[in-house]
């Protein structure tokens, strides 16, 4: 269900401060002002659906989406999150297949969508681009062979303190040392790949072994060697 709310004129955004389009010509971004379509979008928003065709990738601007694919038992997997200044939905243009992810909108988002042949334009006559888009290739790559690896080797404790670092390095942390984004412990539940009710225990043993602090959806960090030790994480 898509919930857009009202159009965002592209030349109100500075899009070269986006670190894919810095490599882009004064040419390439006045092209890219007049094809990108800009939305905002409303908590619970999906852009795309997985399995279907997709004929673009969007741009975060403002706000964050779970990015996740469904189990056939219906249950998510949230293999990232989406904030300012990312790409999603590309991996469909370049390797001409469906869309292999659902994307949703968890806090309330500017979404600019950016037509296939646009960026396909750009990834043949712009190498700097092609490279930029090869590097987001590249790492995105690497978060999912070490996901898997987790998986297969951590336990759920381990992946939950890991998944605890992993939300700090994303969207940092106030100044009271609480996560600065908000999820259900469904949501955790499906990043660490467990049941709801095992992470709902272990954020309780967390809590009471003095390594975070529960607020509603908020978590407060409170040790964080502890918990680097506990989800075995190199820094």
């Amino acid at each position: 269900m898509r919930k857009s709310q009202e159009i965002v004129s592209p030349e109100t955004i500075d899009l070269r401060s986006f670190e894919i389009f810095k490599g882009l010509t004064d040419a390439e971004l006045e092209s890219l002002n007049q094809n990108l379509v800009c939305n905002s979008y409303k908590r619970g928003s999906i852009i795309y659906n997985e399995g279907s065709r997709i004929n673009g990738s969007y741009v975060v601007v403002k706000g964050i989406l779970k990015i996740y694919k469904t189990g056939f038992d219906g249950k998510e997997q949230i293999i990232r999150f989406a904030k300012e200044g990312d790409l999603i939905g590309f991996r469909s243009i370049v390797s001409e297949e469906l869309a292999c992810t659902t994307a949703r909108v968890i806090q309330d988002a500017v979404l600019c969508y950016l037509p296939g042949d646009v960026m396909t334009n750009f990834i043949k006559g712009n190498p700097e681009f092609a490279m930029s888009l090869m590097r987001l290739t590249c790492r995105e790559l690497g978060e999912s062979n070490k996901f898997l690896t987790d998986i297969a080797q951590k336990t759920v404790r381990e992946r939950l303190a890991e998944v605890l670092l992993l939300l700090m390095d994303t969207f940092d942390l106030d100044e009271d040392h609480t996560l600065q984004i908000s999820l259900t412990r469904e949501e955790l539940a499906n990043m660490v790949g467990t049941a709801t009710e095992s992470v709902i225990r272990l954020l309780s043993e967390f809590k009471s072994d003095k390594l975070i602090e529960l607020n509603g959806r908020k978590i407060k960090l409170l040790n964080i060697p502890r918990l680097i030790k506990i989800g075995n994480v190199y820094v």
